[in-house]
């Protein structure tokens, strides 16, 4: 089961709730995160339900079409607390966009390629922290907005040392090429 089912499941622990109020409590609860299509709510409810993990707990009309209402059953919660208890194992693959280019760079072009994009991606990197570091001091951030921010800059943090310690080693290379 996807994340995304879990954290629905986790917003129908609190009570019933419809599609549309799902996807606006999902968005509101993970700021920093991608929003949840509409699409993907409907289908992870289709299969929640399916699955007996939620069930149908009415219908309301809200000045619109008539709108599902869907409540955790007890299958459901224990779905939860099981996923809950279980660590999440650390990545068995390095992958990355970032990883990828860099060796693309260096397969393809040169030595200097690559150091330019390793250049420009931390020049990035830090305008993104410092977006970051502006949410965290910013007064109307919530608790929710705080925690994303400081798991995104941790992450920045490591992409920045992984940054300029493969800057330095593209940059020797670099140096003894053209030596």
């Amino acid at each position: 089961m996807s994340t995304a089912a879990h954290v629905l499941l986790a917003l129908l622990a609190a009570g019933p709730l419809h599609g549309y109020d799902l996807k606006k409590a999902h968005d509101q609860r993970f700021p920093q995160a991608k929003p949840l299509a509409f699409g993907q709510v409907y289908a992870t409810l289709g299969r929640l339900e399916r699955d007996e993990l939620i069930e149908q707990a009415g219908q309301s009309r809200e000045g619109g079409p008539d709108r599902t209402r869907f409540a955790l059953t007890e299958a459901g919660r224990n779905a939860l607390a099981d996923w809950m208890s279980r660590t999440e194992s650390p990545a068995p693959y390095v992958a990355g966009t970032l990883l990828a280019k860099v060796i693309v760079a260096l397969l393809v072009a040169d030595a200097g390629q690559a150091r330019d994009y390793l250049v420009a991606q931390r020049a990035a990197h830090t305008a993104r922290l410092r977006e970051l570091t502006a949410v965290k001091t910013d007064s109307g951030s919530s608790l929710g907005d705080v925690i994303a921010a400081d798991f995104a800059i941790v992450h920045l943090d490591a992409d920045l040392r992984w940054l300029h310690t493969t800057l330095g080693r593209v940059s020797d290379l670099h140096r003894e090429v053209h030596a």
